[in-house]
């Protein structure tokens, strides 16, 4: 009901003022129609066994209807606020001017025609929006960037600091994104010669005999201490415990409410991982505890929490960790989704400062459902830990 009045006033508001022949009328609402139904199309699609190509096809152009549809919905409210604004403007200003002109009614301010100007409008919102939509296209499928960033850690041994700790999450390996994608972030992470790798979660969307393939490079990523893997909420909507087999089969250590300890150079780091925050509601002994996860463990330099949404730091910071690292918000992908990020999670992209714990949170790898990223680049991050004075 809420998509069908959203892209309803689209419609209204793109379509209408044109006043073209019924025909023509009748097909552009025909089309905005079949853009609202192609998502659940796409899910039907996924329930059942359908060919690949068809369920590749149609996530794409679902995906690429559901951006173009959020774009065009963002930029004709924009503008129907600012003209409900300015006409108001105007009026209140008509209304002075005419209380105390002296002058013909031709000096009173007067609002331009309201047709035109949403006409006119109309075309440059479409024409932006073909702009953004290239652009975030682009964003969205070049290889991630390596965005390197520092948390720091009091009396933190020396040799800790020479620790390079990269992180990859929410690759959501699917129809959209495939094996030469993931590939590339495989390849790129490998060049950065990591000494651990974290994967906090949501590595894909699918069933794991239909994406073992897609997924199979990250069999490839090496660092000097291992791989550590944690479940996203993606990973329980298509088979948490396979997808935990499936991690250890690629190489990966799963972290489950569970501790780690790594020496290094003398130095201790305690690392450790916790169930996605909603995974109890799947499975109860997939109750998300960071609390569990530090219990019983050995005295360390840094202890260091692997978990996949932001919510988890509230916990983390009262079981003692001095820093947490995320995923799961994707930064928004794109403007203004990224606002509304914060309506669930504490914080949507970023290093944060949370009652003495350090939390990053990844802006992602990879995407999730239109195939667009403005203004919020995919990452691969590399995680340098520095003494507190830094």
């Amino acid at each position: 009901t809420i998509m069908g009045l959203a892209y309803g006033y689209v419609g209204w508001r793109m379509i209408a003022p044109w006043r073209l022949s019924g025909a023509v009328t009748t097909a552009l609402w025909l089309m905005l129609g079949m853009l609202l139904l192609m998502p659940f199309a796409t899910i039907f699609m996924r329930l059942y066994s359908f060919h690949p190509f068809w369920k590749t096809a149609f996530a794409w152009i679902s995906y690429l209807g559901m951006g173009l549809f959020s774009i065009l919905f963002v930029l004709v409210l924009t503008r129907d606020i600012l003209l409900l604004t300015s006409r108001g403007s105007f009026a209140i200003i008509g209304i002075v001017q005419s209380a105390f002109a002296s002058g013909t009614a031709a000096t009173v301010c007067r609002f331009p025609d309201i047709l035109l100007l949403t006409r006119q409008s109309n075309v440059a919102i479409l024409l932006l929006t073909a702009v953004l939509m290239g652009y975030g296209i682009y964003g969205a499928r070049r290889t991630p960037q390596v965005k390197e960033i520092a948390i720091p850690v009091d009396n933190l041994p020396e040799s800790l600091g020479d620790l390079k700790i990269v992180q990859i999450t929410d690759i959501h390996a699917g129809t959209t994104i495939g094996r030469g994608y993931v590939q590339h972030i495989a390849d790129r992470v490998n060049d950065l010669s990591p000494d651990i790798i974290l994967m906090t979660g949501d590595l894909a969307d699918g069933h794991v005999e239909e994406l073992r393939n897609t997924v199979e490079p990250l069999a490839g990523l090496a660092a000097r201490y291992g791989v550590w893997f944690v479940t996203g909420n993606h990973e329980y909507y298509s088979g948490v415990i396979q997808w935990i087999a499936e991690a250890e089969r690629l190489g990966m250590t799963v972290l489950t409410n569970e501790h780690r300890l790594i020496e290094h150079d003398g130095a201790r780091l305690l690392l450790a991982g916790v169930t996605d925050y909603n995974g109890g509601s799947f499975l109860p002994e997939h109750e998300s505890s960071p609390e569990k996860a530090m219990r019983g463990a050995p005295d360390a330099d840094v202890s260091l929490l692997l978990a996949h949404q932001p919510r988890s730091v509230f916990e983390a910071s009262e079981a003692g960790f001095d820093a947490v690292v995320t995923g799961h918000t994707h930064g928004g992908q794109y403007y203004p989704w990224n606002w509304f990020v914060r309506l669930q999670q504490p914080y949507a992209s970023g290093l944060h400062l949370h009652n003495g714990t350090w939390l990053y949170v990844s802006r992602g790898t990879g995407y999730w459902g239109p195939p667009l990223r403005i203004g919020q680049p995919s990452e691969i991050t590399v995680i340098r830990l520095v003494t507190g004075a830094e």
